[in-house]
């Protein structure tokens, strides 16, 4: 779900908004939207029929949508306006903001809008309204601010039914109690736990690496992993032999930023290296990392400014450039790449025995390892399957371990091999717990909850029912 959104944490800027791809309800005009905010006011959540731009602002969309405000007037009023004319304006329900993450959810369903507190959607109900013309074919989700930032965090989108609330316990949510004084290092916290479960745990590490680098005079040794290098650029590594390269005109700290930025989608470096950080990049057709400090660089010299040797610049892979081709995690790596070694065994350090009739499919370590904690502890623990190329799993189901296995390549799950409530799906809910692929599973519950809800429906109309779930 996703810009920082990757890295656990989406911060919108004042009057600016934000349209993460998957923030959208699978049916017209009836959804649920779960989420953790932290704000002095204004958390403003928007439902279009469209998505909007970066730099939306709901006080000048002439397209109909909702607007959900919690923390209005300082943080003293709920509002909701339709179509930018306010319809509640409400003090005293329960609703505010706070420095520290809170946990609120939002549901539409054919008009009526329901807003509660708390990590689970359809409990601690605070307000309703019920749209007497009501708008149905809202279907996008923005994300917004008003005069300052606002944080978000663990987003979630399901069906807005208020039964099989126990499925949503299996969703990630985590409660926290900071201060406003801690909130930056609760940032700073994120970005690093996100870099020790993904493939940041991989960077400079010995563990699964198949190729060094020796880089600058003084012959730093560097491992790395081919498939990460080349699923990012054109780095010209032999799938067969291992791979040492030479940069004798490199610096080390170049070169760490080079590697930091592939592995976290996210560096450091002094403004006296950007030239050299551009051309290696260049020279590896790492080309958003290229796209990057050429901007800083102009930067620069459009504010007539000299290159500082001591002045560290932060650069991050562009949101922008977060698509349906990138890999998860907010990396600069071409999902594309990947899926193509895998289905050609390019690169392959592991060949998996699946099921009674041993299937074998060749895959990748550090992508195994980069998704899941006991993948990582079997590569890496010193036992038979560290030191081998082969690892055997006689008691996990074929077709729904290749499916995980797609997934962890792609980030995304064949819906249409487990569509319903199936063997099939069932089988990948049990895999995805048993391995710890967190995002797996949680797809699994939604798909779970989605095909539950199917038929859900009253004599006396939906709206009716629905509403009467609450008294």
């Amino acid at each position: 779900m996703m810009g920082k959104k990757q890295k656990k944490f989406l911060t919108v800027a004042p009057f600016e908004c934000s349209w993460p791809n998957d923030l959208r309800f699978r049916e017209a005009g009836r959804g649920c939207v779960a989420f953790d905010a932290f704000a002095h006011n204004d958390v403003t959540v928007v439902f279009r029929e469209q998505v909007g731009s970066q730099h939306y602002h709901y006080k000048r969309d002439n397209c109909p949508h909702y607007t959900v405000i919690i923390g209005s007037h300082r943080n003293k009023r709920l509002k909701i306006e339709v179509d930018g004319k306010t319809v509640v304006d409400a003090a005293g329900v329960g609703l505010c903001c706070s420095s520290a993450f809170q946990s609120y959810w939002i549901s539409i369903y054919d008009g009526l809008i329901s807003i509660g507190k708390g990590r689970y959607p359809f409990q601690n109900l605070c307000f309703q309204w019920l749209d007497s013309n009501p708008n149905c074919t809202v279907q996008y989700i923005g994300l917004s601010s008003w005069d300052r930032h606002v944080g978000y965090r663990n987003v979630n989108v399901l069906p807005a039914t208020p039964n099989h609330l126990s499925l949503w316990k299996h969703v990630d949510f985590v409660e926290h109690d900071f201060g406003e004084d801690d909130l930056e290092q609760e940032l700073e916290d994120g970005i690093a736990n996100y870099e020790s479960w993904g493939l940041g745990k991989f960077l400079e590490n010995w563990e699964l690496s198949d190729m060094f680098f020796i880089v600058g005079k003084e012959e730093r040794v560097v491992p790395a992993h081919k498939l990460v290098l080349e699923a990012c650029g054109d780095f010209c590594l032999s799938s067969s032999v291992e791979e040492v390269v030479h940069l004798p005109d490199i610096s080390y700290s170049v070169l760490h930023a080079l590697l930091q930025y592939i592995y976290t989608g996210h560096t450091q470096i002094l403004e006296s290296d950007l030239c050299s950080l551009k051309s290696l990049s260049l020279q590896y057709k790492v080309m958003s990392l290229v796209r990057q400090c050429e901007e800083i660089l102009e930067r620069i010299i459009s504010n007539k400014q000299l290159v500082d040797s001591t002045q560290l610049v932060d650069i991050f892979y562009p949101s922008w450039l977060q698509c349906s081709k990138t890999f998860p995690y907010g990396l600069p790596i071409d999902r594309e790449r990947l899926e193509r070694f895998l289905s050609t065994g390019e690169y392959s350090d592991l060949d998996l025995y699946v099921g009674v009739h041993d299937f074998v499919l060749r895959s990748h370590k550090v992508i195994l390892g980069s998704w899941s904690t006991p993948f990582t502890k079997m590569f890496t623990n010193g036992m038979r399957e560290s030191v081998s190329s082969v690892v055997c799993l006689k008691d996990v189901p074929l077709e729904a371990f290749k499916i995980m296995l797609e997934f962890m390549y792609s980030g995304e799950l064949n819906k249409e091999a487990t569509e319903g409530i199936n063997t099939l799906l069932l089988q990948l809910l049990l895999l995805a717990d048993e391995f710890g692929v967190t995002l797996l599973h949680q797809e699994c519950c939604k798909i779970l909850l989605e095909c539950l809800s199917e038929g859900w429906s009253s004599p006396i109309g939906r709206r009716t029912q629905y509403a009467q779930f609450f008294k």
